[in-house]
């Protein structure tokens, strides 16, 4: 199995420059991806342009979105923009993409969040198409990015089986964590704050925040038990060293 880091683009205080840094120092090892979030009514980098930056000083780790919010931006765009970073990854872009849970994101970006299942369905129909054709680019040199749909696990794959697809689809896995002395408090508050939408369900996710090496290492054994295949880790706490100190626990 391997193993990602998430970028920092929507824990508090992050500069450009930080966020560039971490991109080079994830580049360096031992990850083998970086990733970011999706969000509009909230405090953080737009991912395909976090994504580009960071395509600019990285040449190895895979980028990702986990996952972008695909019905909130119209179809043609969006393959714009998932070909763009490819291009400009030379091919190490994987398009994650979901409905979103947020009915603020879609309030705010006045868009009815009702028959947003409905889109996403033909927007993942549309978007190879859209490649293939050659209409939208810059065109892939390759089959273009590859595509990240979020779901659950179990029923993903027997999705895949039911429509008669080969072996099994290669699946991605996510969980956060804050290493070092001050930083769980600071990473469980910015869960809290970060899925305060699901109510009092937020603080078992904060309560999940990993915060130790031990924890990190079970964590990362489970999800390898389950036949996950790349596991990202989020951080919770902005600081630097948290990319060094997880790359300490895996390397």
């Amino acid at each position: 199995m391997n193993i990602g880091v998430g970028l920092p683009t929507s824990t508090s205080g992050i500069s450009g420059q930080l966020l560039v840094d971490w991109a080079k120092r994830a580049d360096a090892g031992p990850f083998s991806s970086v990733g970011v979030v999706d969000r509009v009514a909230y405090q953080n980098y737009e991912p395909f342009t976090a994504l580009a930056a960071a395509a600019a000083v990285t040449q190895r780790v895979r980028l990702a979105t986990m996952v972008v919010i695909a019905p909130l931006r119209n179809t043609a765009i969006l393959a714009k923009q998932a070909a763009s970073v490819h291009a400009l990854s030379d091919g190490r872009f994987t398009l994650g993409l979901a409905v979103g849970a947020r009915g603020e994101d879609y309030a705010v970006s006045g868009i009815d969040s009702r028959g947003r299942g409905r889109r996403f369905g033909e927007q993942l129909e549309a978007i190879r198409d859209i490649w293939e054709e050659g209409k939208i680019g810059p065109t892939p040199t390759t089959a273009g990015p590859q595509l990240l749909v979020a779901g659950a696990a179990a029923k993903a794959v027997a999705a895949w089986s039911d429509l008669g697809r080969p072996g099994r689809p290669i699946l991605w896995g996510m969980g956060y964590f804050a290493l070092g002395d001050g930083n769980a408090d600071t990473g469980a508050e910015y869960l809290r704050h970060y899925y305060a939408f699901t109510g009092p369900f937020a603080e078992k996710i904060a309560a999940g925040n990993l915060t130790s090496p031990g924890a990190i290492t079970d964590f990362i054994r489970g999800y390898e038990d389950a036949g996950c295949d790349e596991l990202v880790l989020f951080p919770t706490a902005s600081s630097i060293e948290q990319v060094d100190r997880l790359a300490e626990v895996i390397g």
